[in-house]
């Protein structure tokens, strides 16, 4: 991918959500340089299974530049301001306030370069209480109520993938390309504050407002839609789980007809919409539970896509690993290839993932540091 090309990305970052910004950008074709403290982003030690590295750092760094600076040296924070001075976007998530005590203050940055793109990537942002609060990607699923949601009777869980750290780094990437887009149109560059904490408030919305305004708090339903029903999973005879979700009243009724072979059923005064199928889930979740139970998960697929029904198989790793929608990305380690799976959009080769400090001599060389 080219789109990006000739901008370049000075990136001070760590963990996932800076890298995950900083990485989608690297696949647009962006320079990015990675600036790591001279023990490297700890993300690199959080486990060894991808050919000796871990799996965050092969997934989020493939395609950047990896220097190493000790920014408590003058020599390499005057470097680092030279390596800033040329960049288009400077995007930081160290904890709160570090960047400032560097000698990197944001506001001072944009002011001498007024073309720049700054953005900061904290776990509660910039303002309010809680500002100065360390926080990670559980920390944060559980602060904002998103455990609370997640999980089953049993108790709140977390999500099985860092959301929050994902949910901020999507939200700083695109934030990163309006800047550069508004750059473009109308010059000048402009400083992003990202948190943790509001990108994920932010996919909060529906069960705030349900809670807020209906008065409907949802529960933890586990591998059922806490406001729409039949919308869960169900075991099959083979002992294969399926997931259903029925969307409106005509899929409700071909359901009922095709699936069950008892169209009476769809008028059962207890289950005439959605409404009254969520309020009597029990009785609804036992019949479906029977019906699914006698066949065997191929022969229940055949039937709801014969009725149009939405269906989704309830996948471990290794059916993800063989699906057949997936695509792959293949980048390259030191120690040989990986193949990740490939978002939409970046479909082909990805970049190089660099060791720890690949490119620190070539990158003081070009920059000026000694």
């Amino acid at each position: 991918m080219t789109d990006l090309n000739g901008i370049t990305v000075v990136a001070l970052e760590q963990a996932v959500a800076a890298p995950y910004a900083s990485g989608k950008l690297a696949q647009a074709g962006a320079r990015v340089i990675k600036v790591e403290r001279p023990g490297g982003d700890f993300a690199r030690g959080y486990d060894r299974l991808v050919h000796g590295q871990s799996a965050y750092f092969v997934w989020l760094n493939h395609g950047k530049e990896s220097a190493v600076l000790d920014l408590k040296k003058a020599d390499d924070l005057e470097l680092m301001r030279a390596m800033v001075a040329q960049a288009d976007v400077f995007i930081q998530n160290l904890a709160p306030g570090a960047v400032t005590r560097l000698g990197l203050d944001m506001a001072a940055l944009r002011a001498a370069h007024p073309d720049l793109i700054t953005c900061s990537i904290s776990g509660y942002g910039e303002d309010g209480p809680m500002r100065d609060a360390k926080a990670y990607d559980l920390l944060i699923q559980a602060e904002t109520g998103l455990a609370g949601i997640t999980g089953g009777p049993e108790g709140p869980s977390r999500v099985g993938v860092s959301v929050s750290d994902i949910a901020a780094g999507m939200t700083a990437h695109a934030a990163i390309l309006q800047a550069l887009f508004a750059r473009e149109r109308h010059g000048g560059g402009r400083h992003i504050a990202v948190s943790l904490f509001q990108a994920t408030v932010d996919w909060m919305n529906v069960p705030y407002l349900q809670h807020r305004y209906g008065g409907k708090t949802p529960g933890r339903p586990g591998l059922k839609h806490p406001t729409i029903a039949p919308y869960g999973a169900f075991a099959c005879g083979d002992g294969r789980l399926l997931l259903i979700s029925i969307q409106n009243e005509p899929e409700w009724h071909r359901l009922c007809d095709i699936f069950l072979g008892d169209a009476d059923f769809a008028e059962d005064a207890r289950f005439l919409d959605n409404s009254a199928r969520v309020a009597n889930r029990d009785q609804l979740d036992a019949r479906f539970a029977t019906a699914f139970g006698e066949r065997d998960r191929a022969a229940n697929i055949e039937l709801l896509t014969q009725a149009g029904i939405a269906f989704g198989r309830v996948s471990d790793l290794d059916d993800l690993a063989t699906h057949p929608q997936r695509t792959l990305l293949s980048v390259q380690t030191d120690d040989g290839p990986v193949e990740l799976l490939a978002p939409d959009g970046i479909v082909g080769r990805g970049g190089h993932v660099p060791a720890l400090g690949a490119d620190t001599t070539r990158i003081r060389d070009e920059f000026g540091g000694e």
